[in-house]
């Protein structure tokens, strides 16, 4: 991975889950990484960790839903490092209600704010920057953009527009010689899921599925590592989410069935 040695990385969504994984996987090959989240406290153990084993991060505690805080990100990581080279968008939220059981409906709006507008909006900011250095664009999707999912309807949705929107982006870029990659996990361990909003607009708490079933975060982590050193296009996690793209054009039906089971039987 001698290609990621001294880029200056970005990465949201870096206290935890995907993010934290992704941090310490990138720390070794001499990555200089710029932490962002909203839980201080979780970066700046994560920014110790980080040190130890290679250069040290800068930190910085913002939202992605408000614009000004994701200049404000770029600017800070531009300051600090004097350039940037990599953008990550892993921040994210999820849901786990049926659609016609939710009560509190700005829910959609929460969660489409986060996981869509939240990468456009710190892309968008970003882009001067990664256009002169010729860099790159993460974006942190899911299976759940490629295809529907039983009682994570808005989740869903939030991650099928992100996903056409960097699709869009992608093209837009190619004269810019700006890569832009979409990584799509299937289910992976994270308090993400812990944290998943019912129809209440609240918090789970538990995780909805045994952590048996999923891929962990450090595993997710290793497999985007060489995708983004190389500025591919695009990685589905698991075999079933590669198989599901190909199988929704031809048996639709069939995946719809593969989906409504998988969430049912929790893996």
């Amino acid at each position: 991975m001698a290609g990621l040695t001294d880029k200056v990385i970005l990465i949201t969504g870096a206290s935890e889950g995907i993010g934290r994984a992704l941090a310490l996987a990138l720390a070794p090959l001499g990555c200089k990484l710029v932490l962002s989240a909203r839980n201080e406290s979780r970066l700046l153990s994560l920014a110790h960790e980080v040190a130890s084993q290679g250069h040290d991060p800068c930190v910085f505690v913002a939202d992605v839903t408000n614009r000004f805080q994701c200049q404000q990100l770029i600017d800070t990581s531009i300051e600090h490092f004097g350039r940037l080279d990599i953008l990550v968008n892993n921040a994210g939220m999820s849901m786990c209600s049926k659609f016609d059981d939710l009560i509190e409906l700005d829910i959609l709006e929460r969660i489409m704010r986060v996981n869509y507008l939240g990468p456009a909006y710190l892309t968008h900011a970003a882009l001067p920057e990664l256009k002169k250095n010729q860099g790159q664009v993460v974006i942190v999707a899911s299976v759940a953009g490629l295809t529907g999912v039983p009682s994570r309807s808005g989740y869903a949705a939030s991650k099928h527009a992100v996903i056409g929107f960097f699709d869009s982006l992608r093209i837009e870029l190619v004269e810019d010689n700006v890569a832009v990659t979409t990584i799509c996990p299937d289910f992976v361990v994270s308090e993400i899921h812990k944290r998943a909003l019912d129809s209440h607009g609240r918090p789970l708490g538990d995780a909805t599925m045994p952590e048996s079933k999923r891929l962990t975060a450090q595993e997710c982590a290793k497999m985007m590592v060489p995708v983004i050193s190389s500025r591919g296009r695009f990685l589905i996690t698991s075999m079933r989410g590669r198989l599901g793209r190909l199988l929704k054009l031809f048996a639709p039906r069939l995946i719809d069935k593969i989906a409504k089971s998988a969430v049912a039987s929790g893996h």
